[in-house]
């Protein structure tokens, strides 16, 4: 993601702004201390493996008590049953856990069937290892003892029309666009509308006050993160900018992928520290987008090493079944949902490969190209460590036009950004072809890749032509 350990999503350029002609708009601000103490202090949290879920008393014969009507009907409309990994987990599993004294239960995961709990002293974990459904307790989080604390940026009133280009349709964002053929859906009138885009991150700074954003279809936010924000439109943003390549709808001057999507944004990550209990918040978060009906997932997040760096994972891992992450990424299109994920951004670094869950099955890796169509030397490649293609898609990331936090169009660098400039043409894709499936879907836009027949693990399959997986899905 956005962490220089996890992504390389640094600042290329910022567009010729003259400081005497901003208009700045005041958000709340006050002097902040350089580091304040962890929230809670000292805690531990940790994974506890359950053995079953009996006793659950949901049924598979009444989803509506779990799931939405949107959901329920997205799986219907995809041939998809709801099945025991759907069911929720027992709630006399989860009151038993959370009556032990000194245990805190912070996030718990249906499909995998493991719930998270915090403690300040792990000698508690031990009385939880006596009960009879739970199998096996992993520390996945300790505290540090402090972090540098968010706080709100000042933002400019509006995109300036100088900071356009001659492109009066896309503005600055017309090669976002246009490299991957996606004008052309929007030319037939298909933009998004009607599709739900889940942007999960870890913060999107000023999206709710930023002008140029105030006609975003936002459907609502959600914190999965152990320790709670105060406000994730306070947090960094690297969500806003992922946004942005998607939602803004500024004829001439910016113009996403899907400006008639609807969006969820969701705080997945914690950037202050990197632990795999982030894995276990990216999964709730999966579940919670699941539950909600929502149709797309986009994610600019990626995991490899932590700060507990025996829990570091291995390139052994990498087969999209080992990783708590990649174990639910892996499940998305069997529920109906499309997940793309940014590839990673290690390719100068020791790892070189892509990240976690970019390994999962069945999902769009997508890695970044810049305007000559030149991969990226940042973008993670693969393949699999099971031998599938990957990244499975190209996008331009080298660098892509996104606005900032601060309300300004700028050029930034990363997998980050190519991957939701993708998710917003798959929003239109699926627009187009709306009783086509999630693997249908994935599978024409794989295929309309420019190097579809000969992939390889730097490109995958290549840059997809959306004008050519709209006809594909035509004449399926």
């Amino acid at each position: 993601m956005m962490k220089s350990r996890k992504s390389i999503s640094f600042l290329f350029l910022v567009v010729f702004l003259l400081a005497p002609m901003l208009t700045m708009a005041k958000a709340p601000f006050t002097q902040q201390p350089s580091k304040i103490e962890f929230p809670g202090g000292k805690t531990y949290l940790y994974r506890l493996s359950l053995t079953d879920k009996r006793g659950t008393p949901y049924s598979l014969d009444k989803p509506q008590e779990y799931l939405s009507q949107k959901a329920i009907e997205r799986r219907k409309r995809q041939g998809l049953q709801v099945d025991s990994t759907d069911l929720p987990l027992p709630p006399t599993y989860l009151q038993r856990i959370g009556a032990m004294k000194g245990v805190e239960v912070v996030c718990k995961s249906k499909w995998n069937k493991t719930v998270v709990v915090r403690v300040s002293d792990p000698s508690l974990i031990t009385p939880l290892l006596s009960l009879s459904f739970v199998s096996d307790a992993r520390l996945v989080f300790t505290a540090p003892d402090s972090i540098k604390p968010s706080e709100r940026t000042l933002f400019h009133k509006e995109l300036e029309k100088w900071e356009g280009t001659d492109d009066e349709e896309y503005g600055k964002a017309s090669q976002n666009i246009k490299m991957i053929n996606g004008h052309r859906l929007h030319q037939l009138g298909y933009k998004g509308n009607g599709i739900t885009i889940a942007v999960f991150d870890g913060g999107f700074m000023n999206a709710d006050r930023i002008p140029a954003m105030e006609n975003v279809k936002i459907l609502g936010t959600r914190d999965f993160v152990a320790f709670k924000s105060p406000d994730i439109y306070q947090e960094n943003d690297h969500g806003t900018k992922v946004l942005s390549t998607m939602a803004l709808d500024i004829p001439g001057i910016f113009v996403g992928t899907a400006p008639d999507a609807s969006y969820w944004l969701i705080r997945a990550e914690d950037t202050t520290t990197e632990s795999l209990a982030e894995e276990d918040y990216w999964t709730a978060a999966a579940e919670f987008a699941d539950s909600l009906g929502v149709d797309i997932i986009s994610s600019s997040l990626g995991y490899i090493k932590f700060d507990d760096t025996a829990t570091n994972h291995k390139y052994t891992e990498l087969d999209g079944k080992q990783a708590q992450i990649s174990k639910t990424a892996s499940r998305l299109a069997s529920k109906g949902i499309i997940h793309i994920n940014s590839a990673g951004n290690e390719g100068l670094g020791t790892w070189k490969k892509i990240g976690f869950p970019a390994d999962a099955s069945d999902i769009l890796a997508v890695g970044a190209v810049n305007p000559s169509k030149v991969n990226a030397s940042f973008s993670s490649v693969g393949p699999s460590e099971d031998g599938r293609v990957k990244p499975d898609i190209m996008s331009l990331g080298s660098p892509a036009a996104v606005v900032s936090g601060r309300g300004a169009i700028v050029s930034d660098m990363g997998t980050s950004f190519a991957a939701p400039i993708i998710s917003g043409m798959v929003a239109c894709l699926w627009q187009s072809a709306p009783k086509a499936t999630a693997y249908e879907v994935m599978d024409a836009i794989r295929r309309s890749g420019d190097i579809y027949e000969t992939p390889n693990n730097v490109f995958g399959y290549g840059i997809p032509d959306f004008e050519k997986a709209y006809f594909m899905l035509r004449n399926r």
